[in-house]
């Protein structure tokens, strides 16, 4: 009985921690891309990757952004590609790889290619998506989406949790920040790793 009451807790933290870092990592996803490409169209000419750029108004190679934002937090953005595209008010980035310091952890984002819609801050990240943590923390999707006016981080493709040998498997994931709410949707498989004694 206990020990299910302390996996109970540990599930409910592990959730709140990984709620909380998404977010830092989202926002700040969102920040470093804007900045980015707001800075390098008043700088740059857009290269051309290809022998047919598409419709893109912007593209940039090789972006790599770094800065120190507000309360000890460290971001470094890397990404192969970001294309603008101002009619769709959407930034499309390639093979991007988001890294997220704090004073107490640090995240990682990784994905094969993303989205950013400029009016609402909406962003998807898509294809073999991976978020990290220094502290152990590993969430696994094809799939990932922010939607910024409700503060919502959200998947409909399946999703893997793992820390520490626990796994949390289902069919979709549901991340409501204000109300400090995480769902794992679907039939919902976990596995629970003994605490090591110390």
């Amino acid at each position: 009985m206990v020990m299910v009451g302390w996996y109970r807790i540990c599930s409910v933290l592990t959730m709140r921690t990984l709620a909380r870092g998404v977010l830092v990592v989202v926002v700040l996803f969102v920040l470093a891309l804007a900045g980015t490409l707001y800075a390098k169209s008043r700088t740059l000419r857009a290269e051309s990757v290809g022998p047919a750029p598409g419709r893109a108004d912007l593209t940039i190679k090789d972006v790599e952004v770094e800065e120190a934002a507000k309360g000890g937090v460290h971001w470094r953005l890397k990404a192969e590609q970001a294309q603008s595209f101002n009619e769709e008010g959407r930034t499309q980035v390639r093979h991007l790889v988001l890294t997220v310091d704090q004073p107490e952890r640090s995240w990682t984002i990784v994905g094969e290619e993303g989205d950013i819609f400029q009016a609402d801050k909406n962003v998807e990240v898509r294809r073999n998506v991976v978020v990290t943590s220094t502290d152990g923390l590993r969430l696994e999707t094809s799939v990932l989406r922010w939607e910024g006016a409700k503060q919502r981080l959200w998947t409909d493709a399946p999703v893997v949790i793992s820390r520490d040998g626990s796994v949390i498997r289902g069919s979709g994931l549901e991340v409501l920040m204000n109300e400090e709410q995480t769902t794992v949707a679907g039939r919902v498989r976990a596995v629970f790793a003994a605490p090591s004694s110390q």
